[in-house]
């Protein structure tokens, strides 16, 4: 009854992440649960500021660089890391934070063809390190079993 199931769960498949937070990213290729290539790097983003005054625009304003430039950084080194597997891939894993993936993919027009291979589960992840892309085969081929009582 579980044959077909743990039959389709012990194929390998070729999977990208894309994780990214404010203050670092990581991408990396998975062929099963071996990672094949990655990059992980940070940039740091200054936390929010709640208090005015004249103060307060220069801080929103280095900030906003800050993060412009992390988005900059991690679109360039995904659309470097996952442009020669565009055609391999069967599908990607993205994480962190929602936002910050978003400006990402919508930094380089060369990485319009990643959300459509999005999987449903945005992987929630404190940090994007290697250490998490080492763990992630671990969430990205996991499975609940239910039994259904009739």
């Amino acid at each position: 009854m579980l044959g077909p199931l743990l039959e389709t769960l012990g194929e390998d498949h070729t999977v990208a992440a894309l994780l990214v937070r404010l203050g670092g990213y990581a991408v990396g290729i998975f062929e099963g649960e071996r990672l094949v290539a990655s990059k992980v790097g940070s940039r740091f983003v200054k936390g929010r500021h709640r208090a005015g005054g004249s103060s307060a625009n220069r801080f929103r304003r280095r900030r906003e660089g800050q993060e412009r430039e992390l988005v900059e950084g991690a679109a360039a080194e995904a659309a470097r890391l996952l442009t020669p597997w565009q055609g391999k891939l069967e599908r990607v894993a993205l994480g962190g934070d929602r936002a910050a993936v978003g400006r990402v993919l919508a930094a380089r027009a060369d990485l319009s063809w990643v959300q459509p291979l999005a999987l449903e589960r945005f992987f929630a992840v404190p940090e994007p390190r290697r250490r998490v892309l080492d763990k992630l085969p671990y969430q990205l081929y996991a499975a609940k079993v239910v039994e259904r009582l009739s």
